[in-house]
Formats: structure tokens, C-alpha cells, sequence
């Protein structure tokens, strides 16, 4: 289960590099077009806000993983320790139910969506509504992959990249 940890973790995280740079290579590639030719690429502005759509349920899963998410820690701070674990327990399954939900309803909306067009791109409307659930299935197996660590000791994952319990800190 270790080594799948470490390649879904190794494959999310360069997706959001290749996403990232590839985005920031088109607008900045658009932007010198304008300024110094008087052009611009007709289609970059909407690949770039396609992309950060992506980059942002892509990137939820790690943010997710490493405890960045925006989170109120008083009431479990108050709690005698069982209570605040069954506060988890309940948070856990809130978090886990919210995923579930959300790719659902993202392949709803890509359903309801795949006739219609993106304007300069001309590509369905269903893949850039991909991204919805399939971060969200993305964000689920990484909540998956803490939840116990989470409910048992509060603790986020951490590694040579980033330690959650030091940024928290902050």
C-alpha cells in the first residue's frame, strides 16, 4: 500500500507541474504576442482558466493530504480526547460523504454538458467538467489514505516536501 501511496502521490504532484507550467508557458507566451506583435493567441485565455479549473480539483486531494485546508481546531482543542475522536470520526465521514457527492454530481454535470461547446477551443464542455470528479475521486483516495492517521492521533501526512504540523505552526 506504500509504494501505491508514493506513485499516486508522485503522479498528482507532477500533473500539477506539468499543468502549472504549461499554463504559465501559454500566458506568458500570449502576453509577449500582445506587447510585442499586436497579436494574441485567440484560444490561450480560455485554455488557461480550463487549466486552472483543473489545477485547482487536481490539487485538492494533496492540499487535503498535508492538513492546508482551512480548518476551525478549538472545539476538538476543548475536547476531552475520546470526544474529540469521535468529532473526527463524524468530520471523517462528513469529508468522505462531501467526495462522494461531488463525483456525482460532477458526472451529472458532465452528462448534462457534453453537447455544448467551448467557444475558441471547440471541444466539449464535459472535459473540462472532468475535473471535477475526477479530483474529487482523486481527493477521496488521499483522504483515504490519512483517515486513520486523522481520527487516531489528529496527525496529517508529512514528508521531505512539505510537514504540516511545522506550517500549521505558522
Amino acid at each position: 500500500m506504500k509504494k501505491f501511496e508514493d506513485y499516486f502521490l508522485a503522479f498528482n504532484r507532477w500533473a500539477l507541474i506539468l499543468i502549472l507550467a504549461a499554463m504559465s508557458v501559454i500566458i506568458f507566451t500570449n502576453v509577449v504576442l500582445r506587447y510585442t506583435t499586436n497579436q494574441s493567441i485567440e484560444w490561450a485565455e480560455e485554455v488557461a482558466r480550463h487549466m486552472m479549473i483543473w489545477l485547482t480539483f487536481i490539487g485538492c486531494g494533496p492540499v487535503l493530504r498535508y492538513g492546508g485546508h482551512i480548518a476551525i481546531d478549538n472545539l476538538q482543542d476543548s475536547m476531552p480526547t475520546r470526544a474529540a475522536q469521535a468529532l473526527r470520526i463524524v468530520i471523517a465521514l462528513l469529508v468522505t460523504a462531501f467526495c462522494v457527492f461531488c463525483i456525482w454530481f460532477g458526472l451529472q454535470y458532465m452528462d448534462r454538458t457534453q453537447y455544448q461547446i467551448t467557444p475558441a477551443t471547440q471541444i466539449s464542455f464535459a472535459w473540462v467538467y472532468l475535473a471535477l470528479p475526477l479530483g474529487m475521486g482523486m481527493t477521496l483516495i488521499h483522504w483515504l489514505l490519512i483517515v486513520r492517521s486523522y481520527i487516531g492521533r489528529r496527525e496529517f501526512a508529512s514528508d521531505a516536501h512539505f510537514d504540516a504540523t511545522a506550517s500549521a505552526s505558522l
